[in-house]
């Protein structure tokens, strides 16, 4: 074991571990099993080898121009510089991830996820130069590994770091489910289905057009999505404590956002206003609100194809595959698990968004104390909501099949319903006697106006092809030919 100590007092420490005093406090004040995103911690590491960095180029063009020797400030020893950046990108690559211990409901503002990366970068730079974790009067947590830096601009643009790597992911994700349900609204082009208004039969409607509502869902969430980028490029970094960047060198404020930026490859800038950029997360509200209406459409998606394919529709046409047994009791049992799941994920994201909304209107004066939790509920939501969507084109939408799309067109014909199409030529009235008919008898609407004679057959054929039925709308030319 070794003796770490801070202001407060000592604690002993695990002689390997790369933790220190700081996480070990965290963890104990904090007895929370929810894990902490790895994708924020990988940017974490990103941000400070972005520091470090730039660091390194203020104090070259220091030596350039000044004597150093009458600056009161002491540079860092370069080959302690150089194995911070070393160890800040191997923790970007999730390097170490074992050794952080702070969970992710916390309090602090995000204090304790700073200094639990610091001592890992601290303690790997050591090793890295021959030295012992802990000898912290080598390289410090807080004096090195912290150098021109502060939670509340390190961690905050890190989550936007790891927000915008996650939100290219989505993208990607919600394109394949795209992708897939094209290609099914191309295979059931013009097959007619029975509509449905309010869990009642309505009139008819045809495959493409149900999958091209999903497409077209989608379509504006990936539109939507696509200008979360520019909700979140603006960060803080450099800012300091409150945004007013004191005791931060100007070079350093000015430059390290550039280094982030070619680092990460992202629309990453400096926000305008880093006081700001500091204090207000209604940013993150704003993208968490779109994806809560995307979690919306994957409900509502997932919702129509679960019914769809139910054993409530006695003459279904829609089939779902077998993706895993259904029952522990009941043989040969298969449920829509991937609809269940997609819907369930859009819950989490609902209650996601409640939760971040709230939050962020708690941020007090220069500070949110609660974006660990923020940022926990965003990165859960996105990485949900590409789980869904992956899931819902691997094993939903890709290989979905339409069975026995002429009995689709029968099963039309025997709803009601279609005398809606009767209306332009025979009025509401005499449209209603068929529909009454056809309920009454159990029969469909050929054998319906058959029996009444109210339209030639030749005349009603036409009138309830398929290609009439999905024609947008009618012409006076339909009537009177």
């Amino acid at each position: 074991m070794r003796k770490e100590k801070d202001h407060i007092g000592e604690k002993e420490i695990p002689q390997k571990a790369l933790y220190g005093i700081h996480s070990l406090r965290a963890r104990e004040n904090f007895p929370d099993n929810t894990a902490f995103h790895i994708e924020w911690y990988k940017a974490a590491g990103m941000v400070k080898q972005a520091c470090y960095i730039t660091y390194r180029k203020f104090r070259y063009a220091v030596e350039e121009k000044y004597d150093t020797s009458k600056i009161p400030h002491n540079f860092i020893n370069k080959e302690y510089i150089n194995a911070l950046e070393k160890a800040a990108a191997e923790v970007s690559e999730g390097k170490y991830f074992d050794q952080f211990i702070v969970p992710a409901v916390q309090g602090g503002a995000g204090t304790s996820i700073n200094m639990n990366i610091n001592e890992i970068i601290a303690n790997v730079a050591l090793i890295k130069t021959g030295n012992k974790p802990g000898e912290y009067h080598l390289i410090d947590p807080i004096e090195q590994a912290n150098v021109f830096q502060s939670t509340n601009d390190v961690i905050p643009t890190a989550l936007k770091i790891a927000s915008m790597k996650l939100l290219e992911e989505l993208e990607e994700e919600i394109n394949r489910l795209r992708k897939s349900i094209e290609s099914i609204e191309s295979e059931t082009r013009n097959i007619i289905r029975q509509g449905y208004t309010q869990m009642q039969e309505a009139v008819p409607s045809s495959y493409d057009k149900l999958f091209s509502s999903f497409n077209n869902a989608l379509s504006r969430d990936w539109w939507r999505i696509s200008k979360c980028f520019e909700r979140i490029k603006e960060v803080n970094l450099g800012g300091g404590a409150i945004g007013t960047g004191l005791a931060i060198p100007r070079f350093f404020i000015l430059q390290v956002t550039n280094e982030l930026q070619r680092l990460t490859n992202l629309p990453v800038t400096r926000g305008e206003n880093l006081s700001d950029t500091t204090s207000n997360l209604d940013a993150l509200v704003e993208v968490h609100a779109i994806l809560n209406a995307h979690a919306a459409n994957i409900e509502k998606i997932a919702s129509d194809i679960r019914l769809l394919g139910s054993d409530l529709f006695k003459n279904r046409n829609l089939k779902l595959m077998p993706k895993q047994v259904g029952s522990s009791i009941m043989p040969g049992k298969i449920n829509p698990v991937i609809s269940e799941f997609a819907i369930s994920a859009a819950h989490k994201v609902y209650a996601n968004n409640q939760l971040i909304t709230h939050l962020a209107g708690l941020g007090t004066l220069e500070l949110n104390a609660y974006l660990p939790l923020i940022g926990h509920a965003l990165i859960d939501s996105l990485k949900i909501l590409t789980a869904a969507n992956k899931t819902l084109t691997n094993n939903l939408f890709d290989g979905l099949k339409i069975k026995n799309p002429d009995s689709s067109y029968k099963n039309v014909l025997k709803s009601p319903s279609v005398v809606t199409a009767l209306i332009p030529y025979i009025g509401y009235h005499k449209a209603s006697e068929i529909s009454r008919l056809m309920n009454s008898e159990n029969i469909d609407v050929f054998e319906a106006n058959a029996t009444l004679g109210i339209i030639p057959e030749k005349k009603i054929k036409k009138i309830l092809s398929p290609e009439a039925l999905l024609k947008l709308g009618y012409s006076i030319d339909d009537i009177i030919n």
